[in-house]
């Protein structure tokens, strides 16, 4: 399938998605009122409604991504979408029959409609989903792939990272750049990815991949975010990228901290159940302490006490340590407060009082941070950012991402900042609460797994 039809494919079938779960509330509500049947003013706001909150959490959460993600991580992502514009939806047909039915009085219609229509909508998401995965690799092979190493580098884990899409993906060979047939290597592949290069190891790739009309996929330096994060100026017929050194204004930074104290306690009284319902499980289990606290380091270099749910035994050892495969120091109760990320939800008292954001960079504990900063001296420049309860290292990296990466996603966060990404932030928050077995992996007791599929060069020795 080539890339013109296939990006047609797509448009089509995310269109085919929106009609049917439009159609299916419109269809749902109108056996209570017969009137969204026909066209009238009603039925266009309320379908006007839907398809803006509709199209706002497809630009959140990343859409109907055929060919891109697998269908269950589809599933989740546009069931919350269309969660959230069916609320919408919903909300703005009570307000239309504020007047209409209801004579000047506000009622919150037939609640239970909604699961109803979302019921059948995971349903329509789901076969949609599945059905046009299936069509699109049914003509659509696997992009034949060649990754560029530098020699000696261990590169097994990124390698096991992409054969996770091997649907999309055939790393054909693994070649390192001082190799005679590097360029020849790339010549018969379709796309190229580059692993751990510095800019001006890479710099000849990158061009003459572009020369050859290869797609091209590169791990990402210190240089690579500062630059994204930049703005294109022009001095007379001179093109700059521009780097500003302060990523937020005053009016953000207020906008903020404000939006940090609403969200808190607004979290704090809706979550008030659960947190004491966390809290006498703990109790109960083995009579220790509810809270447990501990030395995190955030903007500037500060340090804070962090409050989280306890999770582990109080008269384990070595607490300080990061959690790893089997931890026999986690408790019964601790191991499903830290799978659904329940343990985290005192720290809304932190971002109250001010030590933490709602988004930010991940704040590490200090023994991680000195350890870190030793091998990695850039990690320092994770400070120059308040520390949150959820960010892009939180959302899209899990508790084992190494320290490079966990630098690079704090770092696009702080050098692309708007109010805008915090909000996209939060909201993503909940697809990851939704898959917390991935999010919440451990480091491994052997950090040197083998990727399932061992690829090696020439049928010799891997690199």
């Amino acid at each position: 399938m080539r890339r013109r039809p296939r990006r047609l494919f797509v448009l089509v079938m995310r269109l085919l998605l929106w009609a049917l779960c439009a159609a299916s509330f419109l269809l749902i509500f109108s056996t209570y009122n017969p009137y969204l049947l026909v066209p009238n003013r009603t039925v266009a706001i309320v379908l006007l409604s839907f398809t803006i909150v509709y199209v706002l959490m497809e630009n959140v959460y990343g859409g109907l991504d055929i060919g891109t993600r697998k269908s269950r991580s589809i599933i989740f992502s546009m069931a919350l979408v269309a969660l959230f514009s069916d609320l919408a939806a919903h909300l703005f047909l009570c307000i239309m029959d504020y007047t209409v039915i209801h004579g000047g009085r506000f009622v919150y219609e037939r609640p239970v409609l909604l699961v109803a229509v979302l019921t059948v909508q995971i349903a329509l998401i789901t076969g949609v989903t599945y059905l046009g995965n299936g069509i699109y690799f049914s003509f659509r092979r696997p992009q034949r792939c060649v990754m560029l190493v530098r020699r000696g580098d261990e590169y097994a884990e990124w390698l096991s990272k992409i054969e996770h899409f091997r649907k999309q993906y055939d790393i054909t060979s693994v070649c390192c750049t001082d190799d005679d047939d590097v360029l020849r290597r790339i010549d018969e592949a379709e796309a190229v990815f580059i692993y751990n290069l510095s800019e001006s190891e890479r710099a000849g790739f990158v061009e003459y991949c572009y020369q050859r009309r290869k797609d091209l996929y590169y791990s990402m330096e210190m240089t690579d975010v500062i630059l994204l994060g930049g703005k294109q100026l022009y001095f007379d017929d001179a093109a700059v990228i521009y780097a500003a050194a302060e990523k937020m204004s005053v009016e953000e930074q207020i906008i903020k901290r404000a939006s940090d104290i609403v969200l808190s306690l607004v979290g704090l009284v809706i979550a008030s159940p659960v947190l004491l319902a966390a809290a006498a499980a703990i109790k109960l289990e083995d009579g220790g302490d509810v809270f447990y606290r501990q030395s995190r380091a955030t903007i500037g270099g500060r340090t804070f006490s962090i409050i989280k749910f306890r999770s582990m035994r109080p008269e384990v050892g070595g607490i300080h340590r990061s959690v790893i495969d089997d931890d026999d120091r986690i408790t019964r109760v601790g191991r499903v407060l830290r799978k659904y990320r329940i343990d985290e939800l005192p720290q809304l008292v932190n971002v109250l009082r001010g030590d933490m954001s709602l988004v930010g960079p991940r704040p590490e504990m200090l023994e991680n941070v000195e350890k870190y900063t030793e091998a990695l001296p850039q990690f320092v420049y994770r400070e120059r950012a308040k520390a949150g309860m959820t960010g892009l290292a939180q959302v899209y990296g899990r508790y084992n991402t190494t320290p490079k990466d966990k630098l690079i996603l704090d770092l696009l966060y702080i050098e692309h900042f708007s109010i805008w990404l915090d909000l996209k932030l939060i909201l993503r928050t909940a697809l990851v609460l939704l898959t917390p077995e991935r999010s919440t992996e451990a480091f491994h007791t052997d950090r040197k797994k083998a990727p399932r599929r061992k690829r090696e060069r020439d049928g010799g020795a891997a690199i």
